[in-house]
């Protein structure tokens, strides 16, 4: 944390005597905070962070500084690709695909290319820590899905949004989509995309509605490792500590996020509410077609 809040007194232009008496604290404080020797306390955080909000301080931008600096030490390779993970009380052991069962992409390790997604995930939790990770892809089986219709059904498929379709070719067809393959590769449901998904599982929205979203948002891409030879090619390069103040900031930006998403949602529907079908009705039309 020395580094983050050695970086907010240098936007604000402060002294380490100024900020502390911002702050409500002494001098002596914030110089052993930012020599390391401490780590101030929840209620100083609190302080702190209210008062980058007021004058501004992209505490974003810091966070995103502090993960720059980790990957630059990353070791450099062709077949490597760096990625982020997030967890709610740290990797134990050996990384394994043992997530829940119905995530996007089934059961596996999540790993993804925007650190913000991981990130926000583990905002909420005292003991959460963050992960930048490499990737061998070298004799990997990689499925890449496109941000389409056919991410979202196989999405639907592994959040168990489509039993209604099952014994039809269409379940049979995305129950089987990501066998025989190490890693499984597309788009990110982050937290705008989360709230239009939903809704065209809802039926508030249709196909061609969530096509529309798909290609605006530009959502990040995430890697699952879906065997444990996936796994293996794993590197850990670094592991990273979240402050009180810096899932506070997470925390809030989640928030505004899931808003942006749902008012991007509603535009959606309004522009399309006439185009495409519903998610009911392709399941139906997909049970029709059996008969």
């Amino acid at each position: 944390m020395r580094d983050i809040i050695s970086e907010i007194r240098t936007r604000l232009s402060l002294s380490q005597e100024e900020l502390a008496k911002l702050i409500g604290t002494s001098f002596a404080s914030v110089n052993r905070w930012e020599n390391g020797h401490s780590v101030p306390g929840k209620a100083a955080q609190i302080r702190l962070y209210d008062i980058c909000r007021e004058k501004k301080v992209n505490l974003g931008e810091i966070i995103q500084n502090k993960i720059n600096r980790s990957v630059l030490s990353a070791e450099s390779d062709s077949d490597r690709v760096i990625l982020y993970h997030g967890s709610k009380s740290g990797i134990k052991g050996e990384i394994a695909p043992i997530s829940r069962e119905k995530c996007d992409f089934g059961k596996g390790f999540y790993m993804g290319t925007d650190p913000k997604q991981p990130l926000t995930l583990i905002s909420d939790f005292d003991d959460s820590h963050f992960y930048i990770l490499g990737l061998n892809l070298k004799t990997l089986r990689v499925l890449d899905i496109s941000p389409d219709l056919e991410w979202a059904m196989f999405v639907a498929y592994n959040r168990g949004r489509m039993d209604a379709a099952r014994g039809t070719k269409l379940f049979e067809r995305f129950a089987g989509m990501g066998k025989d393959y190490d890693i499984i590769k597309g788009s990110i449901a982050d937290d705008r995309m989360f709230y239009v998904l939903d809704n065209f599982f809802l039926g508030n929205i249709t196909d061609v509605a969530l096509v529309k979203s798909l290609s605006a948002l530009k959502l990040g891409e995430q890697y699952v490792a879906v065997t444990e030879k996936a796994c293996s090619h794993i590197k850990t390069e670094a592991e990273i500590s979240l402050s009180y103040l810096e899932r506070m900031y997470l925390r809030d930006e989640s928030g505004a996020n899931r808003e942006r998403g749902i008012e991007f949602a509603n535009q959606i529907c309004r522009d399309y509410r006439r185009e495409g079908l519903f998610f009911d009705e392709i399941l139906s039309k997909a049970k029709e077609s059996e008969q």
